[in-house]
């Protein structure tokens, strides 16, 4: 990530106030207090007092010269320490936020806070491993600002939104390990060509992979644990520098003798799909591929000699149609 986060681990200890300069805008503060507020829990959030300065609270941090409350980070690994409810609406009145985090707050419930929406100045919107619900929703495209957005590890369904290619700046989105269906939007074809990452996994999405995300080079690509069918050729070309696709179990049937691959490929994972053909001799030109899985596929032919095809061991090839040589037995 760009940003190095303060790591906010929620507590319940008191912190004594202590004698201060007063820096944090007055407004900042009011809103920040609404939030504590919001959560019930007087125990929560215990440095935030009214009688110290917030741009010395945990959790927050203020720009050094403006002093506005430019990062809002709560995460917590101690389950009886969890906030409980849903995002409180005073989060959207803090209005120089770039960084909003919620993280591993397993009773953290209800939907996308529609007053995030106000926070135009956001570049970091991480909301994971969490228990919010409903859909992702279209107003994120208002943030324009935004290079990453991570929903993932929720209770998210629905489809997937097609405004979210309108996100200029976006360099990651994570959407995996949510319940979203339909298809992956034709839109995000539209996304910039170096971006973004686009991490979807383990979810239901369904229907074809887009043949437009063949104008886009992310660097990583995980549409895996889906029901995606048809052709996912488009991910590739020799002149694309994605370093990472996992489209493992799909419904995925195309001919992978045909594909050229990026050079840059560091994993492949092709595992449990339809996909026919033989394994490209183009991929042992692949030098710095560290991960390669075809298994419980319907691949023919040799496995190509040379590159790192033979430093795979065998599950990365087994469980298909007629595949042979090295690591595999020997053609006939």
């Amino acid at each position: 990530m760009v940003t190095v986060f303060r790591q906010c681990l929620l507590t319940l200890l008191f912190f004594s106030p202590v004698a201060f300069s007063e820096l944090c805008n007055p407004q900042d503060k009011k809103v920040l207090l609404q939030i504590k507020k919001d959560f019930n829990n007087p125990y929560l959030l215990a440095s935030w007092n009214p009688d110290t300065d917030c741009c010395q609270w945990y959790c927050v941090e203020c720009h050094p010269q403006t002093h506005r409350i430019t990062s809002l980070v709560i995460l917590s690994s101690v389950p009886e320490t969890n906030l409980s409810g849903p995002i409180p609406p005073s989060v959207g009145h803090l209005p120089y936020l770039e960084t909003l985090q919620f993280h591993k707050l397993p009773k953290l419930t209800g939907p996308i806070q529609p007053t995030i929406a106000n926070l135009t100045k956001l570049k970091e919107l991480y909301i994971s491993w969490t228990n919010i619900s409903g859909p992702v929703t279209h107003f994120l495209a208002q943030l324009t600002n935004l290079q990453f957005l991570d929903l993932s590890f929720n209770n998210l369904s629905g489809p997937i939104p097609s405004s979210l290619s309108q996100l200029p700046n976006l360099l990651s989105l994570r959407l995996d390990r949510n319940k979203l269906t339909g298809p992956i939007p034709d839109s995000f074809g539209s996304f910039k060509r170096s971006g973004p990452s686009l991490l979807l996994s383990h979810n239901q999405l369904s229907g074809p992979i887009p043949a437009s995300l063949a104008n886009i080079d992310p660097q990583r690509i995980d549409f895996s644990r889906n029901k995606l069918e048809g052709d996912a050729s488009m991910l590739f070309g020799r002149n694309k520098t994605t370093q990472m696709v996992d489209v493992s179990r799909n419904l995925l049937a195309f001919d992978l003798s045909k594909v050229e691959f990026p050079t840059s490929l560091i994993s492949l994972d092709l595992n449990h799909n339809k996909i026919t053909g033989k394994i490209p001799v183009g991929l042992t030109a692949v030098d710095f591929l560290q991960g390669f899985n075809v298994s419980y596929n319907r691949l023919c032919g040799e496995i190509p000699q040379g590159g790192r095809m033979q430093k795979f061991d065998v599950d990365s090839y087994f469980h298909n149609k007629c595949l042979c040589g090295s690591p595999l037995p020997n053609c006939n």
